[in-house]
């Protein structure tokens, strides 16, 4: 049990209201907006809207302006320190979008182009400028990826397997986002007037924050302020609009402050969410309400100054929570003039001085995700207390989908000595599922949605929260939306695409369908996504919580193979997933499973030999292990092979080694069908005779390892 406090003790900050922490201070002290016409791309009449833009921004033009806007905020949290970060948690909605779309357009199909197109490769970025060994995470949950993050190095220091952590978040502007937002017609055009009588939606924006996160009993030297919870909920309501009542919003917040070890009345600011559209704020004031009765605390939102910068605002929102606890001051809610009296709650309109201890900040997004987190006075004296670290997930139930159909037939198969790479034809991914609720859901959401079905059928419980993980998220709903705008001129898309573009969008619906409130969140680690999700979950998931830890990504003809260097090696076009329910336990029953090991390859190249003495040295891998699962992404083979010969030299293991990719086909979260298929291995007690060089190997209590190689090292252990 650990029970050390986790304290911010460095911040950097870009957003519209400038570079840097200093700035940004003035900018709030004076009720100053940054919101103004767009610059940064032309504009097709009639959306010509004003965005939170960041004007004189500089950055190596060699990565896309997200990555420039992570570093940069990165940069300013670690300065003057040597410290290297232990982990990287970064959330993020566009990744390299704003280049892809240019990229896209002008034709381009070189695929070395979009090297930098995904939205892990933002975090992947950041830790090789910091040399950051170890765990690296992408949070994709929309507007509250930011938060989330936060709230996942939280958890990732408390089990003390971390000591300093580097978390936030960072989105540029770009096209998808812009005109994506217009289409819901969510734009103010006037710019964002949160929590205003007037107000007609919100105003898209660009930023990043990040804050340098330290595990410590008491405050180091030049903490800010103290992280003391986190909350995270899902409203399984609606794929874009808030429960109305605000039961996501006011479960997260009651979680937060449960977390933080206080109470209600203990809060003395609140940082609103409040973006300024009519449901956003009437929803997050409902649940206010329901929280705080007649003593709410004062409260403002910043996004009248900042607009929404979507996966950044938590982020941005922490740092300016952690300057109300330093500098005594509370950020006015700029654009808003006339308080909205149906809101029943009454903001504070320009800054005024005050001394705050604790303050809550709510972050909500697309899919019903919330996240929010309590800051408090790092001199405050505080107790420390307990939190569990148990991190091994009981098996329940499992599904996979690939080209040879679900988990049975996938399996048969293999004992056949089959390959089931391909894709299947989406009707055959539909086919369990009410095609009248699904005629508007593409083929990423439907496989996502069919691989949930079938493991809660397997499992027979429904899960209460949900850890997806997926490569490259929704391709075909982002291709369709593009080439609709591009086709118009740029005057015209889908609000549809939009809203089922957004990579957490098959979570959410899988929520709305099992009726899932608990956390949510997406994963986007390229080939590692199933085993981000499945750390993410042992970090957020509660003891004795079932949950969903799941992954899926779908082939697209023309943005697979410039996307994905694996799919241009692989032989033919593969698609699918997996999907286990699992119980958090100490004390599991059956089969159970647990990640183990998580390193960056490159800055870490002894991460083979770290990887044998944390699962037992040579010995104990040959004593405990009965099949090693490889996961050996096709565009890295070559150093892969490299890598597990390494491994194989310094463990002696001799027993069967099996190449999953090579057995399921090439796509991102391959490593998730493969873990289903694992999972039945492991409860049946056996591998069948194809997969364990020709003779059926029993399993005998000993433990299935999947070890995943390339540009990072993983390990995941299933046992009987």
């Amino acid at each position: 049990m650990k029970g050390d406090r986790v304290f911010i003790t460095g911040m950097g900050i870009v957003s519209s209201l400038g570079s840097g922490v200093q700035e940004h201070y003035d900018s709030l002290r004076n009720n100053r907006s940054g919101i103004k016409p767009l610059t940064l791309f032309p504009l097709s009449e009639g959306n010509r809207h004003p965005a939170g833009e960041i004007t004189g921004f500089e950055w190596d033009r060699s990565v896309p302006r997200t990555h420039g806007l992570a570093l940069a905020a990165a940069k300013e949290a670690l300065s003057g320190r040597n410290t290297v970060p232990d982990a990287v948690i970064i959330g993020t909605t566009t990744g390299g979008m704003a280049l892809t779309e240019e990229l896209l357009r002008k034709g381009e199909k070189r695929p070395d182009c979009y090297r930098y197109h995904s939205t892990s490769s933002v975090a992947e970025y950041c830790a090789a400028a910091l040399r950051c060994p170890g765990l690296i995470v992408t949070v994709t949950n929309a507007c509250s990826s930011g938060s989330a993050a936060i709230k996942l190095a939280l958890e990732l220091l408390r089990t003390g397997k971390a000591t300093c952590v580097l978390a936030g978040g960072a989105d540029s502007l770009c096209r998808l986002t812009y005109y994506g937002f217009n289409s819901l017609q969510l734009i103010d055009p006037e710019g964002s007037r949160p929590l205003d009588r007037s107000r007609r939606g919100m105003s898209v924006a660009e930023g990043s924050a990040m804050v340098l996160l330290e595990a410590s009993a008491s405050a180091p030297e030049g903490a800010i302020a103290e992280v003391l919870g986190g909350g995270l909920s899902c409203d399984a309501h609606h794929p874009a609009t808030p429960h109305p009542e605000g039961a996501g919003a006011l479960a997260a917040m009651g979680r937060a402050i449960e977390d933080a070890g206080t109470a209600s009345s203990g809060i003395e600011y609140i940082n609103l969410h409040g973006t300024g559209t009519k449901d956003n704020d009437l929803a997050e004031a409902a649940a206010i309400r329901a929280l705080f009765g007649g003593a709410v605390p004062p409260l403002s939102s910043i996004k009248g100054a900042t607009g929404h910068s979507l996966a950044a605002a938590g982020a941005i929102e922490a740092v300016v929570c952690s300057m109300v606890i330093r500098d005594g001051f509370i950020p006015g809610n700029t654009g808003c003039t006339d308080p909205d009296p149906e809101l029943k709650v009454s903001p504070v309109l320009k800054a005024l001085d005050k001394k705050t201890g604790t303050v809550l900040s709510n972050s909500f997004g697309f899919g019903g995700n919330n996240a929010c987190l309590v800051l408090g006075d790092p001199a405050a004296p505080r107790k420390t207390r307990p939190h569990g670290t148990a991190a091994v997930f009981e098996i329940l139930g499992g599904a996979c989908v690939t080209g040879a159909g679900d988990l049975a037939r996938t399996i048969a198969s293999l004992q056949e000595g089959k390959n089931c790479g391909g894709t299947l034809p989406l009707p055959d991914i539909s086919k369990n599922l009410p095609a009248r609720e699904v005629r508007r859901l593409k083929r990423l959401t439907r496989l996502a949605l069919a691989l949930a079905l079938d493991a809660r059928n397997a499992a027979s419980q429904d899960p209460a929260s949900i850890f997806f993980g997926t490569a490259w998220g929704p391709l075909s709903e982002t291709y369709d939306f593009l080439t609709k705008l591009y086709e118009s001129d740029e005057q015209f898309t889908s609000p549809t695409d939009f809203v089922g573009s957004v990579h957490n969008a098959p979570a959410g619906q899988i929520a709305i369908w099992l009726k899932a409130t608990g956390a949510n969140i997406t994963a986007t680690g390229g080939d590692y996504s199933f085993e981000q999700s499945l750390f993410a979950a042992s970090l957020a998931a509660g003891s004795g919580e079932t949950l969903l830890v799941m992954g899926a990504d779908e082939h697209h003809e023309e943005l697979s193979p410039l996307f994905d260097g694996s799919v241009r090696a692989g032989k033919d076009p593969a698609d699918g997933g997996g999907a286990l329910i699992l119980k958090k336990t100490e004390s599991p029953a059956g089969p159970c499973i647990a990640p183990l090991f998580f390193e960056n390859y490159a800055a870490s190249p002894g991460a083979i030999a770290s990887l044998v003495r944390s699962l037992g040295g040579a010995d104990g891998i040959n004593a405990t292990c009965a099949a090693v699962f490889a996961g050996m992404p096709g565009g890295e083979k070559a150093s892969c092979r490299k890598q597990l010969d390494e491994f194989l030299d310094a463990t002696g293991y001799t027993g069967p080694v099996i190449d999953y990719r090579a057995l399921l086909g090439e796509f991102g979260t391959v490593t998730a069908a493969a873990a289903a298929v694992a999972a039945q291995c492991a409860k049946e007690g056996m591998v069948p005779a194809a997969l364990a060089s020709g003779a059926a190997l029993q399993l005998r209590g000993k433990r299935l390892l999947m070890v995943g190689l390339g540009s990072f090292v993983t390990a995941m252990e299933i046992t009987a």
